[in-house]
């Protein structure tokens, strides 16, 4: 046992989740546009804010000016047929700006608690109106009071949508990961094993390892990143490349089933980590194993 032979079966191991993660973000990037799982899940927290109303919201022009423009449909990019689509951003500001807009407040200066309460009153019933008449009935009458605690309360909203958002893609990841794997049948234990006997298997890992984080870690098309997949033995379907035991009995099959599910398991809650995180490591760890290399080099020099 030796320690490069151990950095190459590592370079190796996180190469191939780095190519597994680059396929889910590939993915997960295209049904997030298609889908616009952002913009719905900011939406959801905007009608909060407006209530009924939250369309007019997001018509106003500050707002709209965000609305990101994209294909039309999959289909759309060999057409250049582009539209708005939902947005996804907002900054706090802008969006108080345009919610004081809505509720005309953005022009008064100089009103009551009376005039502040009928003003308010007349917006559709949300957790937005309900939070400026409460500040209202406590004595908050000054506009640029209100402005502020909107400020604070919009950037609170925002901050939880962006959560969510987070949460829905993470458990989307984690789905795809698992599916992923169980279609490849990526199985870490084996893999390792692979490697471990396997010199060639370990040249070529670290050969491409080293073109990866040449190219910065940029994620190539999935025809490409399935290729690179190949040179590693992982097929896909299942089915291919499984040392399925012959003739074994059934002792050797529960441990061959454990240690299957075990290693499939690892390469799924590996991959989705996401190809960024592999891509680090394997930039540091490429850099230890060829810094021998290049002193070798030197000296022979």
């Amino acid at each position: 046992m030796s320690f490069p032979q151990i950095l190459e079966v590592a370079i190796g191991l996180i190469l191939v989740y780095y190519i597994l993660g680059a396929i889910v973000s590939t993915i997960t990037q295209a049904v997030t546009e298609t889908f616009e799982t952002r913009g719905a899940a900011l939406e959801k927290y905007l009608k909060k804010i407006a209530g009924d109303r939250f369309i007019d919201l997001t018509d106003m022009p500050q707002i709209k000016s965000l609305k990101p423009i994209r294909y039309k449909n999959w289909f759309s990019v060999f057409v250049a047929d582009t539209m708005p689509k939902r947005v996804e951003k907002i900054p706090a500001s802008t969006l108080v700006d345009a919610f004081f807009d809505m509720a005309g407040l953005t022009a008064k200066k100089d009103l009551s608690g009376e005039e502040l309460i009928e003003l308010v009153d007349g917006l559709p019933e949300s957790e937005g109106k309900q939070a400026m008449l409460s500040w209202i009935r406590q004595g908050v009458t000054n506009i640029e009071d209100i402005r502020k605690r909107t400020n604070d309360y919009f950037c609170g909203i925002l901050d939880q949508a962006a959560a969510t958002f987070k949460a829905n893609a993470r458990s989307f990841v984690l789905i795809l990961s698992i599916g992923l794997t169980l279609f490849f049948g990526t199985d870490t234990i084996q893999l390792v094993r692979d490697l471990w006997t396997n010199a060639e298997l370990r040249a070529i890992a670290t050969a491409q390892a080293g073109v990866v984080v040449q190219q910065g870690g940029t994620q190539a098309d999935l025809t490409s990143l399935l290729e690179d997949l190949s040179a590693f033995t992982v097929k896909i379907g299942w089915w291919q490349g499984q040392n399925f035991p012959q003739n074994a009995t059934a002792a050797e099959w529960i441990s061959f089933s454990f240690f299957k599910i075990v290693g499939l398991g690892l390469t799924a809650v590996a991959v989705s980590q996401g190809s960024s995180f592999w891509y680090d490591l394997l930039k540091r760890l490429s850099g230890r194993s060829s810094a021998p290399k290049s002193t070798a080099d030197e000296a022979k020099g």
